[in-house]
């Protein structure tokens, strides 16, 4: 099993608080720091206001040294899939190879509607083009040049540069969709992630995407299965109340959909999760100051189950 800290910086919240979390990351022994990838706050204000999400994973990429770096997701919306590709495959070389990109179709109208973005009402085919454009210019060999015409992009003899680092940047595609979703990941995907699921559900949405994958005759293990729960836990009760208030949640709603509670509770939870099929958990913390959090679960959850 693996841990991730997932970030949701929208919500306010410098680059030094990001970056503050980031370094805890990896000191901590956690395997990849992860931040959403938005531009209006989901409740409250936002103050400071929003970091954009591959500009602050380009400084990440200079400050750490070990940790993998990514998003979870970004939007076909925010960015034509060229600079894209562009994009994530210079903080791949920044960061030595450590960079992994999720795409997403996006969702949050509210926030295109503040910063003046489109947003198409169908953006599935722009995600399947996205998907097919950016690893196409990325696997395209050097001196060659990549060319594609579909309904919502045309790239035109480009000369497919910059190369990344990596061999293969892994791709996350994710969601709960019954078909469009696995099927695509099962094409494009090295790890398929479910956000913030039923638990009685990890297990069949996983089973989906293993038969997308059989259907194109891919075999499914070649896939990471990964989901993201908010997590919330804490030595005693008190500590996992006052964590919760923090946020602006409730304990026992935490507990029912969340990774929440004491030691012993998310272990149990983590284990029932391993044995549907998980392979990657992204712990979701949502209060950027609280870095004694990341260190509960670096010492009292973690060692139990890696």
């Amino acid at each position: 099993m693996r841990f991730r800290i997932f970030t949701e910086p929208q919500q306010g919240g410098t680059y030094d608080d990001i970056l503050a979390v980031a370094q805890a990351t990896e000191k901590l022994g956690f395997d990849a720091f992860f931040r959403s990838d938005h531009y209006l706050s989901m409740g409250g204000d936002g103050y400071p206001g929003p970091t954009d999400a591959w500009t602050t994973l380009a400084g990440l990429a200079r400050e750490t040294e070990r940790i993998r770096l990514g998003t979870l997701v970004s939007s076909v919306t925010y960015r034509p899939p060229g600079i894209l590709a562009i994009q994530v495959a210079q903080v791949d070389q920044m960061s030595g190879g450590r960079v992994e990109l999720g795409l997403g179709t996006g969702w949050f109208a509210e926030e295109h509607a503040a910063y003046g973005i489109p947003f198409p009402a169908k953006r599935f085919g722009m995600l399947e083009e996205q998907l097919e454009i950016v690893t196409g210019l990325w696997e395209t060999p050097l001196g060659d040049r990549y060319s594609f015409a579909g309904e919502h992009y045309e790239l035109i003899d480009s000369p497919a540069l910059p190369k990344p680092v990596q061999e293969s940047i892994p791709v996350i595609v994710g969601g709960g969709g019954a078909t469009r979703t696995p099927a695509m990941a099962a094409r494009f995907a090295t790890e398929f992630n479910l956000p913030f699921p039923d638990f009685a559900d990890v297990a069949g949405k996983f089973a989906g995407v293993r038969s997308a994958c059989e259907a194109i005759g891919r075999n499914p293990a070649e896939l990471v299965y990964s989901a993201a729960f908010v997590a919330v836990g804490g030595s005693t009760e008190a500590d996992v109340a006052r964590r919760a208030a923090a946020i602006g949640r409730e304990p026992a709603e935490l507990r029912e959909h969340g990774l929440a509670g004491t030691a012993a509770e998310i272990v149990d939870r983590i284990g029932a999760l391993e044995a549907d099929g998980v392979e990657c958990v992204y712990l979701q913390m949502l209060d950027l100051q609280d870095l004694d959090h990341l260190d509960f679960f670096a010492r009292e959850v973690v060692p139990q189950l890696s």
